[in-house]
């Protein structure tokens, strides 16, 4: 394969997300609630791109960015800040982009977003994809045209999938994994298109339509199998405190491709996205959150727990010599236009 090529390949919909934390209650009717919890950024398709960038994958990012404000500042944040190549984005002339405001509080969180549809679909921005090592995609009801041309290019497929608003769970979207290397639902959405009662269970159906299959399972870790290894893996969360949940599962799947590329057995491959994922919970934001070579290098270089440090010794062979600078989290607002 060619060096250059990129390792992630990603196309979706971006949004500017500004994030309020430390919530004692959710706001009602009529009443305001002061908080000093905020933190701003990009969102949305960004999440995988960051967390992908930040464990020093090549990734190529095709969205639409807005001829605004917001649009501007999320392009300069993706593009110089975090590496990330937008050859294939466009900006989009009088689209506002989607904003979204997230009331976190606990384990979830509650979104209210304006924002319409872009006026290119993921197919326009991708047309004959390039080749790559990877693709994230999240599945939906209408297949994408660019996720098969990316499959016959041999591009490893890396799928997850939403909540499903009309709560059907179509089964017709499994048809869909033919195209896939891998496949991460969370354990609610996998039950409901296996139509089985435990994550198990599920994992179970899925790994015979896709030679991965991972179901994560939130405050209970992850279950994986992979087909071609043969290997089965069934890891717990860590014990973290959850400021922010935004973007945990986008920094999960971003993490699993980032170990799959290195070849990594699996158990190590799920330790490590639950790792990852756990750690941008203690920060607002979904992108930005992310805590790359960086931030695991920091968490395992103060690691003292006896346990832990025995389930992630495979990090000592596995960190890089150099984690690179200080990861930039998400500030309370945007910096000033320079002038």
């Amino acid at each position: 394969m060619d060096d250059d090529m990129p390792d992630v390949l990603l196309t979706g919909l971006l949004f500017y997300d500004l994030v309020l934390t430390g919530l004692g209650k959710p706001p009602t009717p009529g009443e305001e609630i002061w908080t000093g919890g905020m933190g701003c950024g990009p969102g949305g398709i960004a999440n995988l791109a960051v967390a992908a960038s930040r464990f020093g994958l090549r990734t190529s990012l095709a969205t639409v960015f807005g001829d605004d404000f917001y649009g501007e500042y999320c392009r300069d944040a993706l593009c110089d800040q975090e590496d990330v190549d937008l050859a294939l984005s466009r900006t989009a002339d009088g689209w506002p982009t989607p904003v979204t405001v997230s009331l976190a509080q606990g384990h979830d969180r509650a979104l209210v977003t304006h924002g319409s549809e872009p006026p290119f679909s993921q197919d326009a921005l991708m047309g004959d994809p390039p080749e790559a090592r990877t693709a994230l995609v999240h599945l939906e009801a209408e297949p994408r045209e660019w996720i098969a041309r990316a499959a016959a290019n041999g591009t490893h497929v890396y799928a997850d999938v939403g909540w499903d608003p009309t709560q059907q769970w179509s089964t017709d979207l499994l048809d869909q994994l033919k195209l896939c290397h891998a496949f991460l639902p969370n354990e609610s959405e996998a039950m409901a298109y296996t139509r089985t009662d435990s994550a198990r269970a599920a994992l179970g159906t899925l790994s015979e339509l896709v030679p991965v299959a991972v179901v994560t399972r939130g405050g209970e870790g992850a279950v994986a199998v992979d087909q071609t290894t043969g290997e089965y893996a069934d890891v717990p969360a860590l014990d973290i405190d959850v400021l922010d949940a935004t973007g945990a599962g986008d920094v999960f799947g971003a993490s699993f491709v980032a170990a799959s590329l290195g070849g990594w057995p699996l158990e190590e491959r799920l330790r490590f996205a639950v790792l990852a994922a756990g750690l941008s919970v203690q920060r607002p934001g979904g992108a930005l959150a992310a805590p790359g070579w960086y931030g695991v290098d920091r968490w395992w270089r103060s690691l003292t727990d006896p346990d832990l440090k025995s389930a992630y010794g495979f990090l000592t062979d596995r960190l890089p010599d150099d984690p690179g600078p200080p990861v930039a989290y998400a500030p309370v607002t945007p910096p000033a236009r320079q002038t």
